[in-house]
């Protein structure tokens, strides 16, 4: 374990690299994403829907029919980093915590004969590992909630752009005007004292310097997600069974409807931001 992680921060790995959440993930999200879908039904396949969320995030991008460095923070199993490289011939980083994910992602990257184009590394968005100027587009979805300082995040990505590069991201948050005090079951599950907000991150990111390219509001997408998640786990509890123990499934279906409860009173947001360096 690296010393110079947070609380926080360690939290999380522990989290990602147990083996239970990585096998729920795997199983359940289909086997490439970790991340919260799009969808056109709410019968949609997970792995469908998560896809969906990739395409629209990059097709907001200046780089489409260009060449980029990527840097994906909190890449998971690599995913987004195969899609984009494969479907737009980016070269990218994963920086992801959890060591168990990306053995996977590796493995995954190399099955694909993707290797060439994307390079894994483990460490924390928190602080990253690369000289300023080092990227034409910082990428993440849902992983920046996880930070204690998301503010700190936001300085590390604009530090390592490129003049012009962009940062296009996803997160679930909680809504601009949530109420103090009703979302702590869900602080208290994924062990932090808040969420960022699309307020918060609009605003910090124009602090820094960054150009607002603009913000697509997808709340609602949110709560389907985690409605089809759980949907999913119930619908294939024995399976889940045989690879993940029963005090996480339980749990797991707890987290799920605080997520869900929260979306249908408009507590929690969610939608991609795009900014320019």
């Amino acid at each position: 374990m690296n010393n110079e992680f947070s609380d926080a921060v360690r939290v999380t790995k522990d989290y990602y690299d147990s083996d239970d959440a990585h096998n729920f993930y795997y199983t359940i999200w289909g086997g490439e994403d970790l991340h919260l879908g799009i969808y056109e039904s709410e019968k949609d396949a997970i792995f469908d829907a998560s896809r969906r969320t990739i395409r629209q995030m990059a097709e907001k991008s200046s780089f489409v029919g260009k060449k980029a460095r990527v840097i994906d923070l909190g890449g998971g199993f690599s995913g987004s980093a195969r899609y984009l490289a494969k479907n737009y011939g980016w070269e990218v980083v994963v920086l992801n915590l959890s060591e168990a994910e990306n053995q996977r992602g590796r493995k995954m990257n190399t099955e694909q004969g993707l290797d060439h184009l994307i390079e894994v590394k483990d460490g924390s968005f928190n602080s990253i590992p690369f000289p300023d100027e080092s990227f034409d587009m910082v990428w993440s979805q849902d992983a920046i909630l996880h930070s204690d300082n998301r503010s700190q995040v936001l300085d590390e990505a604009y530090r390592v752009l490129k003049p012009g590069g962009e940062m296009i991201f996803t997160d679930p948050m909680q809504s601009d005007g949530c109420p103090e005090g009703v979302l702590k079951p869900i602080y208290e599950r994924i062990h932090l004292l808040s969420l960022g907000s699309p307020g918060f991150y609009r605003d910090y990111a124009k602090k820094i310097g960054f150009q607002d390219m603009g913000f697509d509001p997808l709340d609602e997408h949110l709560t389907l997600h985690y409605a089809r998640v759980l949907e999913e786990m119930e619908a294939r509890e024995a399976e889940l069974r045989k690879v993940v123990s029963q005090n996480y499934i339980d749990n797991m279906k707890k987290g799920l409807r605080y997520w869900i409860d929260g979306g249908k009173k408009g507590y929690l947001a969610w939608g991609i931001f795009h900014f320019k360096k």
